[in-house]
């Protein structure tokens, strides 16, 4: 049978498509042709938009996975319980806060923490800038994060056309992810970068025949020509992701935080304990740096839940991998004659 490499280029639960992955001349290859319904062994749930990957065709408009390819990295949040796969191989993540509605703090910062993690960039984009009511306040709480290093940009999508060119350089060439709430405004910035995202859309529907999985659904749209190409002769593109209000990093260890904190970097084996949970412990480096307004207190807080979620995270799957162990010592085993 036909196999091919393909990209995966839309994500509804365990209903995948893909396109082909083409070369255009001198150009870095990219995804073309129609779209292909793609089956995972026994259902399940291995895929992420971005990946590249082999495919072999089963039926006319139809194929299964082969082989994915590894990946440069791989963007997913999660709890003690599940993981949800966002996207994979990915130049930035674009962060989408408004000034209305009010954002949630704690998933931006959530978000630079994944970011940090796995060493992909990150942008913050505060939509809905026209809106001048709640636009000191939503500076305020981004102030920290522009301090350290990450550049923000405002931006009003449906009112300041300007403020949406001006983002020309940050995006062109890059493979971006989408992350924010349900109401940020990810979807009039989509649909000023790439005109055609609402027919694309809607080609994903009808190739799945459903439309019912759309609010679960991460999709890959490649930017336009008009939008030019980096010098490497590569066109970016944009992969949305459905709103969310939690951002579980359950996954991540207590050292895997600590260096996700771009501020604390410089300080850790700083503290008096080499196992300081930078708590009530005496001689604290990370709590003297907050005391001295060089670290915002509101990422300490972060720190400390997301350290919280993690030590629940582990005392839940050791209590399910230990009920398992019980129940399996109690099965009865049939007996021999």
């Amino acid at each position: 049978m036909e196999q091919f490499r393909a990209l995966l280029t839309a994500s509804y639960g365990r209903h995948y498509l893909a396109q082909r992955l083409v070369q255009d001349g001198d150009h870095p290859e990219s995804p073309a042709g129609e779209l292909i319904q793609v089956s995972t062994p026994a259902k399940q749930h291995i895929g992420a938009v971005g990946d590249r990957m082999l495919l072999e065709m089963t039926s006319l408009d139809q194929a299964r996975i082969v082989h994915i390819e590894p990946r440069e990295n791989l963007l997913y949040r999660s709890d003690a319980f599940k993981s949800k796969l966002i996207a994979s191989n990915v130049d930035q993540i674009l962060v989408v806060l408004a000034t209305q509605p009010a954002f949630s703090p704690d998933l931006l910062g959530r978000a630079v923490v994944a970011a940090e993690t796995n060493q992909i960039g990150l942008h913050i984009l505060l939509n809905k800038c026209d809106l001048q009511d709640n636009l000191a306040q939503a500076r305020k709480i981004i102030a920290p994060y522009a301090r350290m290093g990450y550049p923000v940009s405002e931006v009003s999508a449906k009112f300041d056309a300007a403020s949406i060119e001006a983002l020309r350089p940050a995006i062109q060439g890059k493979v971006s992810v989408f992350v924010g709430q349900s109401g940020m405004g990810k979807s009039s910035l989509l649909n000023a970068w790439v005109p055609n995202a609402a027919a694309i859309t809607q080609e994903y529907s009808v190739r799945l025949d459903t439309g019912k999985h759309t609010t679960t659904a991460c999709r890959y749209f490649e930017l336009p020509e008009s939008w030019g190409r980096d010098a490497q002769g590569k066109l970016g593109a944009l992969i949305d992701s459905p709103g969310f209000q939690e951002f579980g990093l359950a996954h991540m260890s207590v050292s895997e935080l600590e260096h996700a904190f771009r501020e604390f970097q410089d300080l850790l084996g700083k503290c008096r304990f080499h196992n300081c949970a930078h708590q009530s412990e005496p001689d604290c480096a990370i709590r003297d740096a907050v005391d001295k307004n060089e670290i915002a207190p509101e990422r300490l807080a972060l720190f400390r839940q997301l350290r919280s979620d993690s030590k629940t995270a582990d005392t839940q799957i050791q209590g399910i991998s230990q009920a398992k162990e019980r129940w399996s010592a109690l099965a009865v085993k049939p007996s021999k004659r």
